[in-house]
């Protein structure tokens, strides 16, 4: 479990988080929701570690990650999975080392064993003989999910997807979708996703924080989400599917 109390974020005096709270819990996939430029890829990154917040808790099952030394915070960060907006590839590597580059930075595998946990990750992808092909020479759909295959290399604790269908077509997204929700529940994993697309939040989010111009202005389970009785929600939700 994941929770946030009262996090705040400004840059250059101007704020982006005011006193953000939520709780995000194991083996879910919640959807951090809102408009461009709210505060929500702020937010992740706070939580993962690549910003630091002003003031406030992130608390990861009882270890307050602002409050942890650099090398329990070095600890933490290898329980968690990334999956980036943009796949984040290293175009220069192949697909079968770029799903191998956290095992072969964070742990003592020796080849055989770095290579038996890619292949695993890239089938439970659905993924195969792709090892040696780059990212150039594979679809957008492909690259989200060898994403995936190297966020789930660690076998991470918490996973955070932002953005996981930016680009994508519709039926690559559904598929997408159900990998993400697949491997949460198989694994037991806090999930965190930032997303757009209230259609992915309807079909797979089981718990919903929607931030607006920096604030969480409702948390709730996607069932009350038509029925928030917040005003600047149910706006949001008319312009995402209109």
């Amino acid at each position: 479990m994941i929770e946030l109390k009262n996090i705040c974020k400004s840059f250059n005096g101007r704020l982006v988080l005011d006193n953000v709270n939520a709780a995000f819990k194991k083996g879910k996939c919640s959807f951090v929701i809102g408009a461009s430029g709210g505060g929500k890829s702020v937010l992740m990154k706070c939580m993962v570690g690549l910003l630091e917040p002003d003031s406030g808790i992130i608390d990861f099952d009882g270890r307050d990650f602002l409050r942890l030394d650099y090398y329990q915070k070095k600890e933490l960060r290898q329980e968690i999975g990334m999956l980036f907006q943009g796949g984040a590839l290293f175009d220069s590597l192949s697909v079968e080392d770029n799903v191998a580059f956290p095992l072969r930075m964070f742990t003592n595998m020796n080849k055989s064993e770095v290579l038996d946990r890619v292949n695993f990750c890239l089938n439970r992808v659905k993924l195969e003989n792709v090892n040696h092909l780059f990212p150039s020479n594979i679809s957008g759909g492909m690259k989200k999910r060898v994403g995936i295959a190297r966020a789930i290399a660690m076998n991470p604790k918490y996973l955070f997807c932002d953005e996981p269908n930016s680009g994508l077509d519709p039926l690559t997204s559904r598929v997408i979708d159900e990998l993400i929700v697949e491997i949460t529940e198989e694994y037991d994993i806090t999930t965190i996703v930032n997303s757009h697309d209230i259609k992915s939040v309807f079909d797979m989010g089981d718990h919903i924080v929607f931030i607006y111009k920096g604030q969480s202005l409702w948390e709730g389970h996607k069932s009350d989400l038509r029925h928030s009785g917040n005003e600047s929600l149910a706006k949001f939700i008319a312009a995402s599917e209109f």
